[in-house]
C-alpha cells in the first residue's frame, strides 16, 4: 500500500473536532459503578506451563453485568513475595488468550502480567479463546464493530470496553501486585482498549497502544474499506435509515473522545500505509490525548509517538516492542 493518508506534517497537527456525546460521563460512570458492585475476582487457578522461568494463574474475573471473563495471569519464577508493578494486555480483534506461552514478554521483563481474553473472539486468528459472549446481537453484519450498534447501552464495544476496566481492577486485586503500578498495553483492537481504558481508569501508570482501532471513527468510515471498519460499512449499506443512531453509539467509545480524559503518560505508535486503522484516526486520539487537564491548567500527560514511514497494520513490531520495553522500564522499574 503506498501512502494514502494525510502528509506527516498534517498528520502531527491533525485535532478533528470532538463531537463526543453530552452525557459521555455519566454513561460510563453508570456502567462502571454498576460493574463495580460485583467483586471483581471470581478465581485464579495455579497452571503447569511446563516452563520454569515463569508462573502462571488461570483467572476469571467478573466484567460487564458480571459475566466470566478469563484471563491468564504470569509472573516471574520465585517472586511470590515480592510485590510487582503489573501490565495488562489487551488482544487484537478476532484472537482469544490462547495458551499461556504465547506471550511471556512483559512477565519475563519483570513485571506482573495480565492477558485479558476477548469476549466471544477467539476464532480468526491464533490459539482461540476461552470467554463466550452470553448477550445477544440485534441484526448486525459479521463481526463485532456492528454488533448492537444500534443501542449505545448494549453495544458490544461498551461492553468490551467495561471489561477491559475491570481486568484493570482485577490485576489490583491480585496477590503480590502494586495497584499504583498498573500499566495497560495493546496492539489495534488492543490499542483501542489501552487507550479507552486510560480515558476511563484516572490512575493509571502509563498506556501504549499501536496501531490503536475504534478511534475517529468518522473518519475511518469515509477513507478505508478494509475491515474492521467495513463491517459497519456494510451494516449501514443495508440499514440505510440507522446511520444516525449508529455514529452516535460509537461516539460513545471512540477512543478520540475518551483519551480526552487521560492522565496516564503514553506511547502511541502508526505505519503511515496502514489502511486498517488509518494514521490520520490514530493522530486524532493522540493529539486528543490528556486534553482535559491540559484545559484545566495542569502540565497533562507525556506523550511519545512512534512513527513507521514503510509499514502497513504490523507497525513496528519487535523494533517497536523494544522501544516499548525501554519506554516503561524507564517509567516503572528506574
Amino acid at each position: 500500500m503506498a501512502l494514502f493518508d494525510l502528509p506527516l506534517d498534517q498528520l502531527e497537527q491533525y485535532r478533528p473536532a470532538v463531537e463526543e456525546p453530552a452525557d459521555l460521563d455519566a454513561f460510563w460512570a453508570r456502567h462502571l459503578d454498576a460493574a463495580r458492585t460485583r467483586a471483581v475476582l471470581l478465581s485464579a487457578v495455579r497452571v503447569d506451563t511446563a516452563l520454569t522461568g515463569v508462573e502462571t494463574w488461570d483467572v476469571t474475573f467478573a466484567g460487564d453485568a458480571g459475566h466470566p471473563i478469563k484471563a491468564w495471569f504470569s509472573r516471574p519464577a520465585g517472586t511470590d513475595d515480592v510485590v510487582l508493578p503489573a501490565v495488562v494486555e489487551y488482544l487484537g480483534y478476532g484472537r482469544g488468550r490462547g495458551f499461556p506461552q504465547e506471550r511471556l514478554t512483559w512477565a519475563t521483563a519483570g513485571y506482573a502480567h495480565l492477558l485479558m481474553d476477548t469476549r466471544g473472539q477467539g476464532g480468526q486468528y491464533g490459539s482461540g479463546g476461552a470467554t463466550p459472549d452470553p448477550v445477544g446481537a440485534s441484526p448486525s453484519a459479521p463481526g463485532f464493530l456492528a454488533r448492537d450498534v444500534h443501542d449505545p447501552e448494549m453495544y458490544y464495544y461498551r461492553r468490551l470496553i467495561t471489561d477491559a476496566v475491570r481486568a484493570v481492577d482485577a490485576v489490583r486485586a491480585l496477590p503480590g501486585v502494586d495497584p499504583a503500578r498498573v500499566s495497560v498495553v495493546g496492539n489495534s483492537q488492543g490499542g483501542g482498549l489501552a487507550l479507552a481504558v486510560a480515558g476511563l481508569v484516572p490512575d493509571l501508570t502509563a498506556a501504549m497502544a499501536s496501531a490503536p482501532f475504534l478511534c475517529h471513527v468518522r473518519r475511518a468510515l469515509a477513507i478505508t474499506d478494509a475491515a474492521p471498519y467495513a463491517e459497519l460499512v456494510q451494516h449501514l449499506a443495508v440499514h440505510r435509515e440507522a446511520e444516525e443512531q449508529a455514529l452516535r453509539t460509537v461516539a460513545y467509545v471512540d477512543g478520540m473522545h475518551l483519551v480526552r480524559r487521560a492522565r496516564a503518560d503514553v506511547l502511541v505508535a502508526t505505519g503511515l500505509r496502514d489502511t486498517v486503522c488509518p494514521p490520520s484516526t490514530v493522530f486524532a486520539a493522540y493529539n486528543h490525548y490528556g486534553d482535559l487537564a491540559r484545559e484545566a491548567g495542569e502540565t497533562g500527560p507525556e506523550r511519545e509517538m512512534a512513527v513507521y514511514p514503510y509499514n502497513h497494520h504490523e507497525g513496528g513490531e519487535g523494533f517497536h516492542l523494544d522501544r516499548q520495553l525501554r519506554w516503561l522500564r524507564e517509567r516503572v522499574l528506574a
